[in-house]
């Protein structure tokens, strides 16, 4: 029985890295007594599988992994079992039980992602965002020095800017994310700064990812869901 877990991940537990995360979930399966089931050979492990990595000090209220189960579970029942191992920043949304199929290939498939972007007092740049935000979306291209492993080059970003607003006295946007194309909205935001010729100040910005989409779309037309979307409770 494949389960996929949503959770959040906020406060001070926005500092854990990825690996760490992964071993807490380890070990909270355990002190939930949840029938996980483990890989076979010399070395097993359990079947968990993550969605796309979080940077380290971003918030979340839409996190996923999937697991696997020996046993069927009530849905209701995983959630309020794990969070009762729970400590205070990290609360599981959600559980649902994800079909074989496309839907259950969904973490090689995730595409897409909401960010909440907001400044930190006295840290806001002179910008007026309810005129330059519309602007900057509408710009036809968007070029920054994009880093890669070896070396550095000129990158159109605005392919992979889905969408982007003004919302809460910040900025929101939907990205490109997942293996193809993967743009932080870090990079995002220093390049709609370094538009309005401003600079961005150190530390100038709390990001918040709100959810995590496939795309269950065709190569013509992108249609992005919520990775809870392609599951189903069980009860």
């Amino acid at each position: 029985m494949k389960i996929r877990i949503k959770f959040a991940k906020t406060g001070v537990m926005k500092f854990v890295g990825h690996l760490d995360v992964m071993r807490y979930f380890q070990k909270a399966i355990r002190r939930a007594e949840l029938p996980i089931a483990y890989s076979e050979g010399f070395s097993p492990h359990m079947l968990l599988s993550f969605a796309s990595p979080l940077g380290v000090g971003i918030s979340s209220t839409g996190e996923y992994f999937d697991m696997v189960l020996a046993e069927d579970m009530k849905t209701d029942e995983i959630v309020k079992r794990l969070n009762a191992t729970m400590v205070e920043g990290m609360e599981v949304v959600s559980a649902r039980h994800v079909p074989d199929g496309k839907a259950s290939k969904a973490m090689s498939l995730v595409a897409g992602a909401d960010y909440l972007v907001q400044f930190r007092e006295g840290k806001m740049p002179e910008i007026d965002l309810e005129t330059k935000v519309p602007e900057f979306f509408a710009l036809p291209q968007i070029e920054i020095m994009r880093k890669t492993k070896r070396s550095e080059k000129l990158t159109d970003i605005r392919p992979w800017i889905y969408d982007m607003q003004v919302k809460k006295s910040g900025v929101w946007m939907q990205l490109s994310t997942g293996s193809v194309s993967n743009l932080k909205p870090e990079l995002v935001m220093e390049a709609f700064c370094k538009w309005c010729g401003v600079e961005l100040p150190p530390f100038a910005c709390t990001i918040l990812r709100e959810e995590v989409y496939a795309d269950i779309g065709t190569e013509e037309e992108r249609k992005l869901v919520p990775l809870e979307a392609l599951g189903e409770e069980v009860e």
